[in-house]
């Protein structure tokens, strides 16, 4: 005859697999990555000893202010994420979960990887150099930019690196500094023909710009809601779409008239 289980037994027959699943849970490696905020560059200025932007062929202005790219730093995709990791990073304003192929789109070999930042950065850097001297009507066939900026990789300071390269030749157009003597900073990629596209972890790069100085964000138009949700005070979000749209926001930011955007 079969024996019936009381219900106590039952209960804990079911529960094992239950227990199993939970600890398989919480041990196991997940699809994560775990981001905080990173370092910031002035791009008029020096990195690590360093001129982020030289510039031959022209003449080159003296700067006030600073422009600072961002970064967010990540755990490596070889870093065991455990789902402890994961509710941690979700309750840490300072720290977020992103997937780990939003964060290494070029898989987990870290050669590759690097690689792949590597060539993403000079692309950034050769259009950045075409946006903004297209913006200024010159021609780069007359005029030499060189950008440096060691141990950074991936596209999203291209808007800063061309903001950078304007203020160095021609400023806000009348004499005065593009920034307006600011500390400003921002995030966004850009095409040769000064579109600027988005960028992830943008909460985490709004921490890290406030952290360094800034209190003004350039932000790309279409993350303007994500920037918003843990804006650190005292930082004034500015959306953008365009190079041109960038810089006529920060020459009205600075003549302290109207016509500046906000998220």
């Amino acid at each position: 005859m079969l024996s019936r289980l009381t219900r106590p037994q039952a209960l804990a027959v079911c529960a094992a697999p239950v227990v199993a699943l939970l600890a398989t849970a919480v041990f196991a490696p997940l699809p994560f990555s775990v981001a905080q905020p990173g370092m910031t560059a002035d791009v008029l200025g020096e990195h690590r000893g360093t001129p982020v932007i030289t510039i031959s062929g022209a003449p080159v202005r003296e700067t006030s202010g600073e422009l600072r790219m961002t970064t967010i730093e990540a755990t490596s995709p070889d870093t065991r994420v455990g789902l402890p990791d994961v509710l941690d990073g979700w309750f840490d304003t300072d720290r977020a979960v992103m997937p780990r192929d939003a964060v290494y789109p070029s898989g987990d070999d870290l050669k590759e990887i690097e690689r792949y930042n590597r060539e993403q950065m000079e692309a950034s850097q050769d259009e950045a150099t075409e946006a903004a001297l297209d913006h200024l009507g010159l021609e780069d066939e007359d005029i030499e930019v060189g950008l440096e900026l060691a141990d950074v990789g991936g596209p999203s300071a291209g808007l800063l690196f061309s903001l950078g390269i304007v203020d160095k030749l021609d400023g806000d157009g009348s004499g005065g500094d593009l920034t307006g003597g600011r500390v400003v900073a921002g995030t966004g990629t850009i095409d040769a023909d000064g579109t600027v596209g988005a960028v992830g972890g943008v909460p985490l790069k709004t921490q890290a710009a406030r952290r360094d100085g800034a209190t003004v964000f350039l932000v790309p138009e279409a993350e303007c809601a994500e920037a918003r949700t843990e804006l650190p005070e005292g930082l004034r979000l500015i959306p953008v779409t365009t190079l041109e749209g960038a810089v006529d926001a920060l020459v009205a930011l600075e003549k302290g008239g109207g016509g500046v955007p906000s998220c």
